[in-house]
């Protein structure tokens, strides 16, 4: 039994998938299902039940999932001890971003940390807060870079900053003309919005003085991406909400008007998280206090409890 044969069980148990888990440990289908086949022969039992189109976890093969998940763990945390002689944040951490702060925050964030930990090596994973909250679960991620607050008492978080939310519309949007846009103008009003599954959209309706329940009586479109939305809005499509960072992207001379936003929710905030029990969480809070130290522009840095 080897600690790659539970890497590979963990992996599948979280993804629920051979082809995605497969990706995730970078080998081929075919090899991790052939060493979980090894890995059940060297146990003598059944972990997972196989069929045709699916699979699933046999009550034995849960059982060892949940032991696996720990005995990774602890090898990881033995791997970390053994650089700490080499000062702190040094070798690989696996960092995920969402996807609506990676394309602005990352490019400031990745000169700032090798200038100040040159033997670090962050790999980016970018994705949705629902899969990297699963990454971070399942072991596959060290840490995240999310809006807060997150559900679930397993994490630990640092708050970082808080971005505010800015209004952008056509030249011509009836409410162009306005200095300050309230939540209250923005009620009734239809938005270009990101789709499902981005926290993003959430955090905007509420900015809107709107609910979940308020979205199935707006024809709201959605985007994959905040780029395709200020695509839209340069050509006159409508109207949205940005974050702060991604205003700044667009240089002092946008294609569309951006005036600021007066609302309860008129801003997100982003945090550092990370597993609770991670290892390396002092290395983490290095890292959490370069960004406290060295807040992005246009951003508010939050304030810490004494």
């Amino acid at each position: 039994m080897t600690i790659n044969e539970l890497r590979y069980l963990v992996a599948l148990a979280n993804r629920a998938h051979f082809g995605r888990a497969a990706e995730d440990c970078h080998v081929s289908q075919p090899t991790l299902s052939t060493q979980i086949k090894k890995l059940e022969e060297y146990l003598g039992v059944t972990l997972i039940e196989r069929s045709a189109k699916s699979f699933s976890l046999t009550t034995t093969g849960q059982d060892v999932v949940e032991k696996a998940r720990r005995i990774v763990s602890q090898v990881d945390a033995l791997v970390a001890s053994t650089r700490s002689p080499h000062g702190p944040l040094t070798g690989p951490l696996n960092l995920g971003v969402i996807p609506t702060l990676a394309p602005y925050f990352l490019p400031r964030l990745l000169p700032l940390v090798k200038g100040h930990y040159k033997r670090l090596q962050l790999v980016v994973h970018e994705d949705l807060t629902g899969h990297l909250v699963e990454r971070l679960r399942g072991y596959q991620i060290d840490a995240a870079l999310l809006a807060l607050p997150l559900d679930g008492e397993d994490f630990d978080e640092i708050p970082l900053f808080d971005e505010p939310f800015w209004f952008a519309c056509p030249p011509r949007h009836p409410l162009a003309h306005l200095e300050m846009v309230t939540e209250g103008d923005l009620r009734d009003e239809p938005m270009l919005l990101l789709a499902d599954g981005h926290c993003l959209r959430g955090h905007a309706l509420a900015a809107c003085g709107r609910t979940a329940a308020d979205e199935a009586s707006n024809d709201d479109f959605r985007a994959v991406s905040l780029e395709t939305i200020c695509q839209l809005v340069a050509a006159g499509f409508g109207c949205t909400l940005l974050p702060a960072l991604a205003r700044e992207a667009l240089g002092p001379e946008p294609p569309f008007v951006i005036q600021p936003l007066q609302s309860r929710n008129a801003s997100r905030r982003i945090g550092l998280v990370w597993r609770r029990g991670y290892p390396k969480a002092q290395e983490l809070a290095l890292l959490a206090k370069l960004v406290r130290d060295n807040p992005p522009t246009g951003t508010r840095t939050v304030l810490m409890e004494a």
